[in-house]
């Protein structure tokens, strides 16, 4: 470690002894292993910064529950987030209620996930009105291509999730949530479920499922 220490200094060990820079050696030496007691330290994470769990993300999003880890595909949750960019203020976790409530995340093998429609004429992992019934044809207003892979599907969870942003945002959001939600689907049952959906999937939300 003298070595070590004299050669930081530019100094053959013998020379440094001779000069009488014991003092100094001796104190280059306490801070290489400090410095490297501090590498290992921060490498077993008992020193630094804490971890991400917990705190808010960019944007003043709220991070995961364990119950959204746990039940939202990542894909899914990384364009939930990326999402309210589009409508800012709104929480990652309310498009997330809304894609469980209609489609189970794209996983649901229900009429009109997948392909097609169902009886209400809705399409699509964020079930959008297509214009083929009761439903309307919201995604002519409010879908487009997002992702930016050169086609604009309803049925595309990368495209769904952005337009169900802006057109919860178009409808009030994050301001008068439960406008928007209302607007989404008209029904106060449907309004409360999502609310209670998005606080427990928000880590500290303390909601249930």
């Amino acid at each position: 470690m003298i070595a070590l220490a004299a050669w930081m200094l530019g100094l053959p060990v013998r020379i440094a002894w001779q000069l009488g820079v014991r003092r100094t050696l001796i104190g280059v030496c306490l801070l290489v292993l400090a410095v490297t007691g501090y590498g290992v330290a921060e490498d077993l994470g008992l020193v630094g910064s804490p971890p991400a769990q917990g705190r808010a993300r960019p944007g003043g999003q709220t991070p995961p529950s364990r119950a959204a880890i746990g039940d939202i595909p990542l894909g899914y949750r990384r364009l939930y987030l990326l999402a309210t960019r589009r409508c800012p203020g709104l929480s990652w976790a309310v498009l997330a209620a809304i894609g469980k409530v209609e489609s189970d995340h794209g996983r649901a093998r229900l009429p009109g996930v997948r392909s097609g429609w169902n009886a209400a004429g809705a399409a699509g992992p964020m079930q959008f009105g297509i214009g083929q019934g009761r439903a309307g044809n919201a995604w002519a207003r409010y879908g487009g291509d997002f992702d930016r892979d050169g086609r604009s599907s309803v049925y595309d969870p990368g495209d769904a999730i952005p337009a169900a942003a802006r057109y919860l945002c178009d409808h009030g959001a994050p301001r008068r949530l439960d406008t928007a939600l209302y607007a989404y689907n008209h029904s106060w049952a449907y309004v409360t479920r999502v609310k209670r959906l998005a606080r427990g999937y928000v880590a500290g939300g303390g909601g249930r499922r």
